[in-house]
């Protein structure tokens, strides 16, 4: 019997001890496989494409806004900034510049799964510390909004992980702000997250206590103010031109019914079968933005970290103009909150389950991907039913600030509003 016992116990410590191994091989596995998948059916890297046009432009001088590549004809839409940091791409030759930025994106795969990981307090022991983002990566790499940044050569990856990184270390921390700000200055939209610590940051000063979010929102903004700078002083006429007529311009981004177009703009695009929205469109996005920000800075209060970001994250991807469904790598930390959030629940956990396991086939289904889409534009035509298909995202997206609205108001009271930033910031506390 003791025999019995002993070779048990030995067995199950070298389960634990060989475990993570086998995931890293796994990981290497569908890391493999997705390359392969993605260049049986053609990797057009598109965005990569225009990132390299921008870094010729602002290497020979030509007028980085006036530029058209590919036979869509796309056009730069970030600020000058981002063209600055584009100029290494054209450093290589066109496939090598292709082989690093895959590699690059599969790597980044692997941080924003870590700090997804940090920022939901999800944090084995062991070997299994290293092993368990791999885990994560290796599924989060066949989810539609990853996938397709891989396939297009994005950068949301970058933008996630910059951001996270910021929001995920221990405060206080000399540099915590100053990755969110380049971040902005590399495309508007992680402006939200400044503002949402700049609003935290100082209710929690006027409440008297720590002053560390508005201290990171500070830098943020300094160091997107820094963007600003290199970007006027580099390209003086491309920042004049860019900020003064093109930085609201709707019409450079594609059209709003794309069924790929995954934010309510795109949603009531399709529903009324316009791509001229009327104008109570706007009040409609204030409203929700103004509503999202609220949830995150409740959730930030009440030391409920993760919710703030992901709903931070959620509520910039419903409320901007376009936001491709590719936008939405912010799926990989909603899905793990959502299994933070199981794990640590003795009532109610198998509810949170089946939310995360909804959320995961959700974001692996590639819906928006099998909706009718073309050059004429079938979306505005949609039936109802492939409407609410084509709604897919934003639904959920709604669905997790509802969430996030009651998690913050549920939270207990008294929890110091950087209470999550003293531990490895995100362990939310109970």
């Amino acid at each position: 019997m003791v025999t019995v016992v002993d070779g048990g116990a030995r067995a199950r410590g070298r389960l634990r001890r060989g475990g993570p191994w086998l995931v890293l091989a796994l990981c290497a596995l569908s890391f493999t496989g997705c390359a392969l998948a993605q260049l049986a059916l053609g990797l057009p890297l598109g965005d990569l494409d225009v990132y390299r046009a921008e870094g010729w432009a602002v290497r020979t001088g030509e007028d980085l806004y006036d530029l058209a590549v590919s036979r869509h004809a796309l056009q730069a839409t970030y600020p000058p900034f981002a063209a600055l940091l584009f100029v290494p791409l054209t450093l290589l030759g066109v496939e090598a510049m292709r082989v690093l930025v895959c590699v690059l994106n599969f790597g980044l795969v692997i941080v924003l799964a870590q700090l997804s990981l940090r920022l939901t307090g999800i944090r084995p022991g062991g070997h299994w510390r290293w092993a368990a983002p791999l885990a994560v990566a290796a599924v989060a790499v066949w989810s539609e909004p990853v996938w397709a940044t891989v396939r297009y050569g994005q950068i949301n990856l970058l933008l996630a992980v910059l951001v996270l990184w910021d929001l995920t270390r221990p405060a206080p921390h000399r540099f915590a702000g100053v990755a969110t700000g380049i971040a902005i200055g590399i495309k508007l939209t992680p402006a939200i997250f400044a503002v949402l610590c700049t609003v935290a940051g100082v209710l929690a000063c006027v409440r008297r206590r720590d002053a560390a979010l508005l201290r990171l929102a500070v830098r943020a903004w300094v160091a997107f103010a820094g963007t600003l700078a290199l970007g006027a002083l580099v390209l003086p006429a491309e920042s004049w031109r860019y900020w003064t007529d093109l930085v609201l311009a709707e019409d450079r981004v594609g059209a709003p019914e794309a069924s790929a177009n995954q934010s309510l703009r795109g949603v009531l695009a399709r529903m009324l079968h316009t791509g001229e929205l009327p104008a109570w469109w706007l009040p409609l996005a204030a409203g929700v933005c103004c509503a999202g920000l609220a949830v995150g800075v409740a959730a930030l209060l009440t030391g409920r970290r993760a919710w703030a970001v992901v709903a931070c994250a959620v509520t910039a991807l419903l409320v901007s103009p376009v936001s491709w469904s590719h936008h939405w790598v912010w799926a990989v930390p909603a899905v793990l909150l959502l299994v933070a959030e199981a794990r640590g629940r003795r009532r109610g956990a198998r509810g949170w389950w089946l939310a995360a396991g909804g959320a995961t086939l959700l974001f692996c289904s590639y819906v928006s991907w099998l909706l009718p889409h073309d050059e004429t534009r079938p979306e505005l035509d949609l039936p109802p039913g492939q409407q609410l298909l084509a709604a897919g995202y934003p639904l959920a997206g709604l669905a997790l600030l509802v969430t996030a609205a009651a998690v913050a108001v549920t939270a207990p009271r008294g929890t110091p509003a950087a209470g999550a930033a003293r531990r490895p910031a995100g362990s939310s506390a109970r």
